[in-house]
């Protein structure tokens, strides 16, 4: 069995390799720290699975993880992220991905949701499947209409982050950012960025 972790806290990967190795002993875990050696270790080698932090330095979640699925479409990747289910869920299993768990998920539903997977199925809660039939619903929440990267800034937007800001740490000029924030206000249709936080904080969603 051979298992590609990926998360840029050196203290999650280690903890996610004791409690592999522990029910798969003869496992080979290898590791990345970022979505470029992700995807670099992923496209160089075959792998059983790969499980993986949607939020990493660099390149959005949501890109790498379709890129991923370019590169080695038929492993299976599991999403193991701090965001709650609202967050992300959805939109990484519309992107390829096969189970979404928070951190602070059980070890042992680790491990069972890593042998469900690799069994050729996806995991999904009941609660993740209730979302993903909304999301295909006339009534779906508004924020759906976002594409990914809309989506991103917004909760950025929301978390109180300056244009220039979310500019550096996306790679992206204030321009750019400046117009997705007309666009994501168009999208809601809301006037304000204090509209956006109210709306995303009720909603869960940072």
């Amino acid at each position: 069995m051979k298992i590609l972790i990926a998360d840029d806290h050196s203290v999650v990967r280690r903890g996610l390799v004791t409690i592999l190795k522990d029910e798969f002993p003869l496992a080979l875990i290898a590791e990345a720290t970022d979505g470029a050696e992700l995807l670099q270790k992923a496209s160089a080698d075959n792998w059983d699975i790969v499980i993986s932090d949607i939020s990493m330095p660099g390149r959005s979640g949501m890109e790498i993880l379709k890129e991923l699925k370019e590169v080695a479409p038929k492993v299976p990747v599991l999403i193991l992220s701090v965001h709650a289910p609202e967050q992300y869920a959805v939109r990484t299993i519309k992107a390829g991905a096969s189970g979404y768990l928070t951190k602070e998920s059980a070890p042992e539903l680790l491990v069972k949701v890593v042998q469900h997977i690799m069994g050729g199925r996806k995991y999904i809660t009941p609660e993740i499947a209730e979302m993903l039939a909304e999301s295909y619903n006339d009534d779906k929440p508004v924020h759906e209409n976002l594409s990914d990267r809309e989506f991103e800034v917004m909760k950025l937007i929301a978390s109180g982050k300056t244009v220039s800001e979310i500019g550096n740490m996306l790679s992206l000029s204030v321009n750019t950012i400046s117009t997705y924030r007309s666009r994501i206000l168009e999208k809601m249709r809301m006037a304000s960025n204090s509209e956006l936080t109210h709306y995303t904080i009720s909603n869960k969603l940072i």
